[in-house]
């Protein structure tokens, strides 16, 4: 007896045997019950779902003399024996791959002005449509638009985006859906009894799994691995005929993961490995299990998990003990993995690094260990200011000022301004200011808008109320600070400016600006109150005045070529005038 391969063995043969499509099944049922059939059909969706089985199905019910009742075909009468002998002369297919030329378009419409001799319709099946070529398409569209009465087209495809969508406004789309892992489990079953071998439930689950959503694949993995098993089909039999990684590494790596055991997470990949894998199906498989696990957590998400019940329950004991900062970091993790594995030189260490960071999300020692460098950084500057915050007050009066990194802030003690001017007591500094990770200090922003709740007036008005000394290298370095913070805000063009500026202290305490030109001056007056507001409360002196003067013209700089600064630079040193000679430079 010939063999015949399950695929077309078990092919359906009528609307009740299809599986997986009983939405598109009955509306063809219905149509055919109530005569209300259109001229032409597109049926389109992933491979091996049943495309040109219900195709052929529709043909042979629309031909058949004693339709039933519920609008499947009899079987008995000639037209339905014909087509199961495949004789009949009313169905025609065509396949479009081989077959997508003009002429080959205009012989089957030279074939619809033929009416049936048997039955009512001449039906053409045209497979794998998109395959057509533009001058085919524009063959078949005014035949398609308005066919003789007798004839149906039936177009099916697997890729939708590449119909005209001139094509698609002619026809009634039937979109066919993905076979879920439940469905063909159970046809698997209905086909093993049949063929009479023996099974377990996990060696189906894996072969519809491997399927990804088609029948035609499933049965097909069914005989080989059939054939491997000889008749009895069990889950390490199929793992090892289908070269599969068993889903019990992915547990046994989440389950290491959650314990920070790093160790074992490489020792557990290298035996994949061993086993002929490649890294990056290893990490793409974990991934899938992570998302498995994070549907799993839920029991409304639950169903979202395409596997067997004993699979989908394994999967809800593991999610009970994930959190779910631990899934969502891993699936970060794994998904940056394999972005960057295509492009990696040495995949190997980049998937060891990602598992390790997955392994190391869990940990919560002091050293920060696993942690990102955001967060270690932010926790060292944090034990940093609460030191800084417990000293005494006195201990900052005895050194003159204590200086915080970064901050722009000074607690001034009792200074000398250049040189002439002494503080008779020493001065209690106030206390540090709050500091936040976000703005550290004051910005320059702030104080001409002002906080929220004033108006612009009401904060050019407050200055400091202290009236701590300032020295000129304590002015020149707030007026740094000052500068920089402008930059970030809209007057950064006017930050470059003023750091071209050098203050320096005439009648102490007032502050002397001198600039090259009227309109430069023009503009620093415009400012000049908010600039003493902000000089005042960094150098927490609320006597101090600021003046602006034009500078005289022996006190103006003359503006050098890089040429003209490198020869002023040899006058001034004798090592870089050296070096020069040495080494034969010259600045062109």
């Amino acid at each position: 007896m010939e063999y015949i391969v399950s695929a077309r063995k078990y092919r359906p043969s009528s609307f009740d045997a299809v599986v997986g499509q009983q939405a598109l099944t009955t509306t063809l049922k219905n149509a055919v019950a109530t005569g209300k059939l259109a001229h032409a059909y597109l049926f389109c969706g992933p491979r091996g779902v049943g495309k040109t089985t219900c195709a052929r199905i529709f043909a042979k019910v629309i031909n058949c003399t004693n339709p039933k009742s519920d609008g499947d075909a009899c079987g008995e009468c000639e037209s339905c024996k014909a087509f199961a002998e495949q004789r009949s002369l009313n169905i025609f297919e065509l396949d479009a791959a081989s077959n997508n030329g003009v002429e080959h378009i205009k012989s089957l419409m030279d074939q619809t002005r033929v009416p049936p001799q048997v039955g009512k319709y001449k039906v053409f099946i045209i497979d794998e449509v998109h395959m057509l070529s533009a001058a085919a398409f524009n063959a078949f569209l005014k035949t398609l638009e308005e066919p003789p009465a007798h004839v149906v087209f039936i177009l099916a495809t697997t890729e939708k985006h590449k119909i005209l969508p001139t094509i698609l406004s002619r026809c009634q789309v039937y979109d066919f859906e993905r076979m879920s892992v439940p469905n063909i489990i159970n046809h698997l079953k209905r086909v093993a009894d049949d063929q009479g071998v023996t099974y377990d439930e996990q060696g189906l689950n894996l072969i519809a799994e491997k399927a990804d959503g088609g029948m035609r694949d499933a049965l097909s993995i069914f005989d080989q691995a059939a054939s491997f098993c000889q008749g009895n089909i069990t889950y390490e039999k199929v793992l090892e005929d289908l070269n599969v990684l068993d889903v019990d590494n992915y547990f046994k790596a989440i389950d290491l993961a959650l314990e920070c055991k790093v160790t074992e997470e490489m020792l557990l990949l290298n035996s994949v490995m061993e086993k002929g894998f490649d890294g990056g199906h290893f990490v793409n498989g974990l991934a899938t299990h992570v998302r498995n696990v994070l549907m799993a957590a839920d029991e409304s998400t639950l169903k979202l998990i395409e596997t067997s019940d004993a699979l989908r329950t394994r999967y809800a004991e593991q999610a009970k003990k994930c959190p779910a900062k631990f899934l969502y970091s891993a699936l970060r993790i794994l998904n940056d993995c394999d972005v960057k594995y295509r492009q990696s030189s040495n995949k190997r260490l980049l998937v060891e690094l990602s598992l390790i960071e997955v392994a190391q999300i869990q940990q919560q020692d002091e050293d920060g260990v696993g942690r990102g460098p955001k967060t270690k950084l932010k926790s060292l500057f944090k034990n940093i200011m609460a030191e800084i915050q417990s000293r005494p007050a006195s201990q900052g009066a005895g050194t003159g000022r204590t200086v915080l990194s970064g901050t722009g802030q000074q607690n001034q003690g009792a200074n000398a301004v250049s040189g002439n001017i002494q503080s008779s007591s020493p001065v209690t500094p106030p206390p540090a200011p709050k500091i936040s990770i976000s703005g550290v200090g004051m910005s320059f922003a702030s104080i001409v808008n002002g906080p929220k709740g004033e108006t612009k007036t009401e904060v050019l008005d407050k200055k400091a109320t202290e009236t701590n000394d300032f020295t000129l290298s304590d002015l020149r370095m707030q007026w740094l600070a000052m500068c920089n913070r402008m930059e970030a805000t809209k007057m950064g063009g006017m930050a470059k400016r003023l750091k071209n500026i050098v203050p320096s202290i005439t009648v102490y305490p007032n502050i002397e600006l001198v600039v090259e030109n009227e309109m430069f001056k023009n503009e620093l007056i415009e400012i000049k109150k908010r600039l003493e507001v902000t000089m005042s409360k960094y150098l927490r002196n609320g006597n101090l005045t600021l003046s602006i003067r034009l500078a005289e013209q022996a006190e103006k700089r003359k503006i050098l070529t890089p040429k003209e600064n490198f020869e002023e630079m040899l006058e001034y040193s004798e090592a870089l005038k050296f070096l020069a000679e040495k080494l034969q430079l010259e600045l062109e």
